[in-house]
């Protein structure tokens, strides 16, 4: 069976696994700093904080911007559960905006549609690997009309001044827009580092500031890193020091810290991103779409226009004119093949929990068209040719078994 995407464990990051466990300091410690800063110097941000997943550092952000009930926080309809669920736990609204058809990123008119005076933050979500147009969504902001909408509630949200943008960077460590890294495209951006992304920690994520003055980004990353430690004014390492045991906690902060042995695997990854793992994650885009072009069935995703280019992260492959029953069969003939692909992803309001919450698909026509005929095909480290060949094979014959063309 060919897998979906495994993560990349070869010898070199064994051999930083094991040195960090020899060292002695598994959990927060010098490696997950040092690998704080490399993240840092890559996006070319204010500063980084290291987290355990991406849904902790966006609920933490929301918490410390203040998101509390009786606010409102829009999203795309189409993203993973994530970036909606962390709005639910702190007991805001996520309000659903439509998408692109092209690139499955929300889409900045739907936005301005949807702002009220409620609105506290704006979560785009990077699909795939594709930057969102933040030129656009910003612009909406600037808008006086929108922007005197903006109703600040606490000291935070008025020193912004303005609905804060968080970008839901999972899949996009890597990307450029006009020339800059994801990380510094907008006020604040999150990535994942899970198994399954392109760099990878096992679990993991980063909470990359960049916001404006008169924010101190510097000051804001020794403030999530004592509030992603349940609010303690020393983290193990500096309570290591000589004499330096005594700590306070300043408030009840959350457990969501990346351990040294998760940051021994990102220094690996990290090393060898640009020069070596994207590399090949682009060869693999390439692949796919010179062999499926010639088909009049394939619709190809977008992934580098005249102003951005994608993480390669997922290879979204629409099939044109068919339903979604149609799809799950073609899906079924290709895992009949031995070989595994997957759905990015089932839009949030067809999710038991916000269809129960009210929630439907109606208003999110793009969103179901692009859910009803899209398919990811594999992409990790190790395809061959050989392997991508026989993916490419097995998708054209499975729709050409199921619709005869």
């Amino acid at each position: 069976m060919i897998p979906f995407s495994p993560p990349r464990i070869d010898q070199k990051i064994i051999d930083e696994v094991v040195d960090t466990l020899k060292s002695g300091w598994i959990t927060t410690g010098p490696k997950t700093k040092k690998f704080e800063k490399k993240i840092q110097e890559y996006c070319h941000c204010g500063s980084v904080v290291c987290v355990s997943s991406a849904t902790a550092g966006l609920e933490l952000v929301l918490r410390w911007f203040g998101v509390k009930e009786g606010d409102e926080v829009i999203v795309p309809a189409y993203t993973y559960c994530a970036t909606a669920n962390v709005v639910v736990h702190c007991g805001a609204t996520p309000v659903m905006a439509d998408i692109h058809a092209g690139d499955f990123n929300i889409n900045p008119d739907e936005i301005e549609k949807l702002i009220t005076p409620r609105t506290k933050v704006i979560i785009p979500v990077d699909i795939a690997g594709m930057p969102c147009d933040f030129d656009r969504i910003h612009n909406v902001l600037r808008k006086p009309e929108i922007a005197a909408m903006f109703n600040a509630n606490n000291d935070i949200q008025k020193k912004l001044g303005r609905i804060l943008v968080l970008s839901d960077a999972a899949h996009s460590f890597g990307a450029w827009s006009n020339g800059t890294h994801t990380g510094s495209l907008t006020d604040i951006s999150v990535f994942s580092f899970h198994a399954v992304k392109n760099l990878t920690t096992a679990e993991g994520g980063a909470i990359a500031f960049n916001l404006p003055s008169p924010f101190d980004n510097e000051e804001l990353y020794k403030y999530f890193s004592i509030f992603s430690l349940h609010g303690q004014s020393k983290d193990a390492l500096a309570k290591m020091q000589k004499g330096n045991w005594k700590y306070d906690v300043i408030e009840a902060g959350y457990k969501a810290n990346m351990t040294d042995i998760q940051a021994s695997i990102g220094l690996v990854e990290l090393e060898r991103y640009d020069n070596d793992t994207l590399i090949q994650r682009k060869r693999i885009f390439d692949f796919y779409s010179e062999k499926l072009s010639p088909y009049k069935w394939a619709e190809l995703p977008t992934y580098k226009t005249c102003n951005r280019t994608t993480s390669y992260h997922v290879f979204l492959l629409k099939i044109k004119n068919i339903d979604e029953d149609t799809r799950d069969r073609i899906i079924q003939q290709i895992f009949d093949k031995d070989v595994s692909v997957n759905v990015h992803f089932r839009p949030l309001p067809l999710l038991s929990f916000y269809k129960n919450a009210g929630y439907s698909m109606e208003p999110y026509p793009v969103s179901l068209d692009n859910f009803c005929r899209v398919i990811s095909l594999p992409v990790f480290y190790d395809l061959t040719d050989e392997i991508l060949q026989t993916v490419c094979q097995a998708v054209i014959d499975s729709v050409q078994e199921v619709c005869g063309y």
